[in-house]
């Protein structure tokens, strides 16, 4: 059973929608917020962009916020823009900002290894994907690998992974030894996998169960 918020009732969006569509990055100090608009317009409609400064000085800190109309496009963002931004998903608003940003910054700073080109995980809890898992080790793709000690219901499992737009299919199958379940689903964009590996990976279903969501290679390019 999904539970879901009228959006008629306090804010114009889910809580948890607002949690996934801010992105913080880190901007070099002469930018404007025009400026930062125009380098992540492409991904998708932004609501907002601000940028953080010294209460004294009114000078930048290089950090800003970015703030799209869909998870998706945050997904997006984060996972296309130059890696030298190390876009991560913002914390909540009602959660302490300044140490967010202290964290961030001082983590985002250190010298990283020769040959590294991604950002590191600033604390498991900030990042777009689930503790101990890092971009380093996992290839985004469109296709997802779906495990569970249960076994899966065709038509329970298609409609769980289908409240995230773009699901082209969902292929059930199952082990007659163990009697796990094991599953294959595919995105018609990589967006919306992220998006679903993010809401559903350690997701309890049914009641108890946890699901592991992980990527599957797709054959596609992975530049794209």
């Amino acid at each position: 059973v999904f539970i879901a918020q009228s959006r008629a009732s306090g804010s114009h969006r889910d809580l948890e929608d607002e949690e996934l569509t801010r992105i913080f990055v880190m901007i070099p100090k002469s930018y404007t917020e025009e400026d930062l608009r125009e380098k992540f317009k492409m991904y998708g409609d932004i609501e907002y962009c601000s940028i953080i400064k010294n209460k004294t000085t009114g000078e930048s800190k290089g950090l800003g916020y970015v703030r799209y109309l869909k998870p998706s496009q945050a997904a997006r963002a984060i996972e296309e823009c130059d890696r030298s931004f190390r876009a991560i998903l913002a914390e909540p608003k009602n959660k302490s900002s300044e140490s967010f940003e202290h964290d961030y910054y001082s983590n985002n700073t250190r010298q990283e290894p020769r040959g590294t080109t991604l950002p590191f995980c600033v604390q498991p809890e900030f990042c777009s994907f689930e503790k101990n898992e890092s971009r380093l080790q996992e290839s985004v793709s469109k296709r997802l690998s779906v495990v569970s000690r249960l076994p899966f219901i065709q038509e329970q499992l298609f409609a769980l992974f289908d409240l995230v737009p773009g699901l082209e299919y969902c292929d059930v199958q199952r082990d007659p030894y163990t009697n796990s379940g094991y599953a294959v689903i595919q995105y018609s964009t990589a967006a919306s996998a992220i998006y679903a590996k993010y809401k559903l990976h350690g997701f309890e279903y049914p009641p108890g169960n946890r699901l592991t969501v992980i990527f599957l290679e797709d054959g596609s390019d992975s530049s794209e």
